[in-house]
């Protein structure tokens, strides 16, 4: 019987620690491509011995990904289960490896935000600040200390779950348990990828189509407005009520596109970068293209 490849406690923990600098290399084209590589190269190292087999799996992993920083962990452990079962001859192919990171990467992305930014970082900076402010020179390293323990026991614990998980699911090939967890994981990858796309790209054109004058009583009257703090207070009323802030309504080309389809003109836009991909466009050579064509768009007043 051969010997089973199997990641040691001390090859997960320089994977995790590691991943810690996962937006060291964050760029435009892949965005966390980069650092998620430089976290899986110590068990790339071990799972494979071979030059080709190593630079086929680091190649593999540069491909797409991002998600929030900490919530990569638990997928760095599947995957490792899956590179893990992949060196000792298991049939786990480049689609499933991408497949479950893609799945993983976007709901995963959608908790750590509430979860970390916005609860219990303010919770631990409140409790050091209000330390600091009493003249406590414990208020910022207590901050500092319990943000790193959550943190890094947070990582540690999700990527070892997300390692014994994955152990399980490839213990189930047979059965294809890997196949319908690859194609669900997918489908919901490409789904909040989708969803993201009004989120992420935004065309706005500004040239005018039309000018309506408004009829009195449908915008705020400026010359009956006091200037202070009570004629503020009078026009966030009227603004809050829906009168215009001007005396005439401008209606631009953007304006009617939204009546039409709104994020309409951004979904053309993907998809056609999504075509010039697909014609082998270096992705590089898209991302200075929009540029330019923002740059001068802008220029003659057309976006």
């Amino acid at each position: 019987m051969d010997h089973k490849i199997q990641l040691t406690k001390k090859d997960r923990l320089s994977v995790a620690w590691r991943s810690t600098f996962l937006q060291g290399s964050w760029n435009y084209e892949r965005m966390q491509n980069g650092g998620w590589a430089y976290s899986m190269i110590p068990a790339i190292k071990k799972l494979y011995t071979t030059q080709a087999d190593r630079a086929s799996a680091l190649k593999r992993h540069l491909e797409f990904f991002n998600t929030h920083p900490y919530l990569a962990s638990p997928i760095l452990g599947v995957t490792l289960a899956l590179e893990e079962e992949r060196a000792n001859g298991a049939p786990v192919d480049d689609v499933t490896v991408q497949g479950v990171k893609v799945g993983m990467m976007g709901p995963l992305a959608g908790v750590g935000d509430p979860v970390f930014w916005f609860t219990v970082r303010p919770i631990l900076g409140a409790l050091g600040a209000s330390l600091a402010i009493g003249g406590n020179v414990l208020g910022p390293i207590l901050f500092f200390l319990l943000w790193n323990m959550i943190r890094i026991g947070f990582m540690w614990y999700t990527q070892e779950l997300g390692y014994r998980t994955g152990t399980k699911i490839t213990d189930n090939l047979s059965g294809g348990l890997l196949q319908k967890i690859t194609k669900g994981a997918s489908i919901l990858g490409m789904f909040i990828l989708a969803a993201l796309v009004e989120r992420w790209v935004s065309i706005k054109f500004k040239p005018i189509v039309s000018t309506a004058d408004l009829s009195e009583g449908a915008y705020i009257d400026w010359s009956k407005i006091p200037f202070n703090s009570k004629g503020l207070q009078e026009v966030l009323i009227q603004f809050r009520d829906g009168l215009s802030l001007t005396s005439h309504k401008i209606t631009t080309l953007q304006d009617n596109l939204d009546q039409l389809i709104p994020g309409l003109v951004p979904l053309l836009l993907t998809f056609f970068c999504m075509w010039l991909l697909r014609c082998k466009v270096p992705a590089i050579v898209i991302i200075l293209g929009l540029f330019i064509v923002g740059i001068l768009g802008h220029v003659i007043g057309l976006l």
